[in-house]
């Protein structure tokens, strides 16, 4: 290669990167910015797009909330990636200087955990509810997170890392009172995950259900004992809370309709799907055949019906009677 190619290649190289400035930067100011709303006195809730997790959402598909109380403020999850929880922070200290204590994860699950450092580094203490514990240990925790450091970069990195529990929750209630607030945390998995914890705050009569609901969107059924799902939601409708603030979507001030929107499609789902299974019908002949005209307009329906519909098929197959 000559001096005077060399020097061509070069400017060229400048000159593109003059061109892509621009657009770089309108891409990040179209970014989706957290923004806590007050949802019920002194407790705030954070949202996340309905939307797949990519560069260009920095993985925020996912709520978060949190509680100020007269001695701190307590977390519930902690978003999609360290940035997202650097802004939550920022919200935070918006509406209070008071310290962050304690923070609550509903699951291990990446789109609500990657944030956790951040809250980690405040000197936060962290409760998870000790059934996640193998999940956050597991080769498909370190894979999904080697996996996200490609395709949500430069958002997730390698110094991106999981944070275990301070302290580990066992058995079915906990209860964390601070201040004048109690929060008493349910272990309502194996759900959507095995460790899932739903919080309820009843001095505000509200509820926050991690991903046991996916409000005004399909939900990620993944591998789930949706049986066991079902069963909690039922648990989830005794406290009969004002306000539920869900793991997706917006909140929700009529929670008895938006978990059983949630229960129905589970319902659903096991129902057609077992009928499959029951006439050893081939799943792409049963899919067809399925009239999901219900919940084919909610987000998301095509990119995670047809998984959660196959996961089910295949759950229902093992569930039939020998």
């Amino acid at each position: 290669m000559t001096r005077r190619s060399s020097w061509s290649q070069r400017l060229r190289f400048v000159l593109a990167l003059c061109c892509l400035g621009p657009l770089f930067q309108a891409a990040v100011a179209q970014q989706p910015k957290v923004h806590a709303t007050e949802v019920a006195k002194d407790v705030w809730f954070v949202q996340g797009e309905a939307a797949l997790g990519s560069p260009a959402n920095r993985n925020f598909i996912s709520n978060a909330g949190f509680v100020v109380t007269e001695e701190g403020v307590v977390v519930v999850d902690a978003l999609g990636s360290p940035a997202l929880a650097d802004e939550m922070i920022a919200e935070i200290r918006r509406v209070t200087d008071q310290p962050v204590k304690y923070v609550i994860m509903t699951h291990y699950h990446a789109d609500h955990v990657y944030g956790l450092q951040a809250f980690k580094a405040l000197g936060a203490t962290v409760l998870a509810h000790t059934e996640g514990r193998e999940y956050l240990n597991s080769d498909t925790a370190r894979l999904r997170l080697d996996a996200s450091r490609k395709d949500l970069a430069p958002w997730i990195d390698g110094k991106t890392h999981l944070v275990p529990a301070d302290r580990w929750l066992e058995g079915k209630q906990t209860s964390l009172k601070l201040g004048s607030f109690e929060f008493v945390v349910r272990h309502v998995g194996p759900a959507h995950t095995p460790e899932d914890v739903a919080i309820y705050v009843p001095q505000r009569d509200v509820l926050f259900a991690g991903d046991l609901v996916f409000r005004g969107r399909i939900p990620f059924v993944g591998q789930a004992d949706s049986r066991q799902w079902i069963e909690s939601l039922g648990a989830l409708m005794t406290f009969k809370p004002r306000v539920l603030i869900p793991g997706h979507g917006p909140v929700s001030e009529s929670p008895m309709e938006d978990l059983t929107l949630t229960r129905d499609y589970l319902v659903f789902l096991r129902k057609s799907m077992s009928e499959a299974a029951t006439n050893l019908e081939p799943f792409e002949d049963a899919y067809a055949k399925v009239d999901w005209s219900r919940y084919e307009h909610l987000p998301l329906f095509r990119a995670a019906n047809r998984m959660n519909a196959y996961n089910t098929y295949l759950l229902m197959e093992q569930q039939q009677p020998k």
